[in-house]
């Protein structure tokens, strides 16, 4: 639990498992460019995500792909569901 928590400790992190938590599966190519990360930095943070679990990930030629872990208990998915959902409800109450 205690890996799942760091990684939901960082932003970027966070921001990228937003976008990935709609279901679908992601190029890093398109996390950089949406959250304006250098390839080295998305990799480090995709790293943090797939070794605590929350993400999978799959070679596509030079890319590599990442999709929600569908093997997270569903417990811990509504965990991180709400975490992002309240992020995103903070960041609209600030703007």
């Amino acid at each position: 639990m205690q890996r799942i928590l760091d990684a939901l400790g960082d932003s970027t992190r966070r921001a990228a498992l937003a976008i990935i938590w709609d279901g679908g599966e992601h190029c890093v190519c398109e996390l950089m460019d949406r959250l304006d990360a250098s390839q080295s930095r998305m990799s480090r943070h995709m790293k943090v995500l797939r070794e605590a679990g929350l993400v999978v990930d799959r070679r596509d030629a030079q890319w590599v792909r990442y999709r929600q872990n569908p093997d997270i208990p569903r417990e811990i998915a509504a965990v991180i569901t709400a975490v992002l959902r309240a992020e995103k409800m903070f960041e609209q109450e600030m703007a």
